[in-house]
């Protein structure tokens, strides 16, 4: 009986040495998030934050938030790209962190992955990075984990959890909302990082689409439109709270607008938004003709357009609107918080959308 070679955690198909050249690749990208709070570099075992920086607060509430990108990283994969996706990490984060009224403070991130690739591995932080810098955040630290076996070579998960800061008496939510607010909505850059698995069921495996394939009414590729990075509201929302009075945010996603918004309206008042303010973009409808998938369906899953919510005094519409353009961001009323005659809340959609 010949005897055996020695096992290893590169013949289990772990390559440390691998992980190491990622996080050589990644650092340059990690230290452009770098604020001036952070103590330290990449590659303790925690990331560190003066937190002597909130001295300056009377009451400082923390914040805190976790979430991933969901199958979304398949299409990623499946493309081979990976340096987009650390976009929707972030957003869909540090924009529910937003939401309170929070400046948001630092993120780290989780990848899991099948094999070690660095360049593939420093790409997505690139993404991650680049998404903190637009959320005026720093990536303080996170965790590249191989799962030889459990996942494929090229298969990966993303997920990450970030922290912000906001003063007690700024705090944001459903007990500053009254009758006659009105209801901001701010464009969505496409699907965002929700309903993938509706979408990828309907596109690819019942409509034979082909991520490859150029849509026409999409103008581009079906996977270009659907790696569209997730719009980061974060910076526009906090501008917003500084130019003017805001009473609540709420972040679409998963749920879609109607289920988010109405999280954050109290008890006895309603919210209701006029599809005829706006035009979903193609990709939803799109989405709606392949399944086909019914409206009420596409509006709970999807984002339809809208991916943040501001509801505002109607004296703070003119500024609101236009700190939001100064910010690049296309907004519009959309709708208004009215009486409910009751004790229960909620939100609704209402008549057609614009063009059709």
């Amino acid at each position: 009986m010949s005897p055996r070679t020695g096992a290893s955690y590169a013949s289990a198909g772990v390559d440390i040495d691998a992980g190491d050249r990622a996080v050589e690749l990644m650092k340059e990208w990690v230290r452009k998030t770098a604020r001036p709070e952070v103590v330290g570099g990449l590659g303790g075992f925690a990331g560190l934050f003066d937190a002597s920086a909130l001295k300056g607060y009377a009451r400082p509430l923390l914040a805190s938030a976790t979430d991933g990108v969901g199958t979304k990283v398949d299409i990623a994969r499946a493309l081979g790209v990976h340096h987009t996706i650390g976009h929707d990490l972030v957003a869909m984060v540090m924009d529910d962190i937003v939401v309170c009224g929070a400046e948001p403070l630092f993120m780290t991130d989780y990848l899991c992955v099948g094999k070690v690739h660095p360049e593939r591995v420093a790409a997505i932080v690139k993404g991650i990075a680049e998404g903190c810098v637009l959320a005026g955040c720093a990536l303080i630290g996170g965790e590249t984990a191989e799962h030889p076996g459990l996942l494929g070579a090229d298969e990966f998960d993303l997920a990450g959890a970030g922290t912000g800061v906001v003063e007690a008496d700024r705090l944001l939510g459903a007990d500053r909302i009254r009758t006659g607010d009105a209801v901001i909505a701010m464009a969505s850059s496409g699907l965002h990082a929700n309903g993938y698995s509706l979408v990828r069921h309907v596109l690819l495996d019942r409509a034979g689409l082909r991520l490859d394939q150029h849509i026409a009414e999409l103008g581009r590729t079906l996977g270009e439109e659907l790696l569209e990075p997730t719009r980061i509201y974060a910076a526009a929302c906090l501008a917003l709270t500084r130019a003017t009075e805001v009473h609540a945010f709420a972040h679409i996603t998963g749920g879609g607008l109607a289920g988010n918004l109405a999280r954050v309206v109290p008890d006895g008042l309603h919210a209701t938004v006029d599809r005829a303010t706006w035009t979903p973009g193609p990709v939803f409808g799109l989405v709606g003709t392949a399944g086909p998938v019914e409206r009420r369906e596409l509006e709970r899953t999807l984002n339809m357009g809208v991916g943040m919510i501001a509801v505002v005094p109607p004296e703070s519409v003119t500024t609101a609107l236009a700190t939001l353009a100064d910010r690049g961001v296309d907004a519009w009323v959309g709708g208004e918080i009215v009486e409910r005659g009751d004790r229960t809340t909620g939100a609704e959609l209402v008549g057609d959308y614009a063009g059709g």
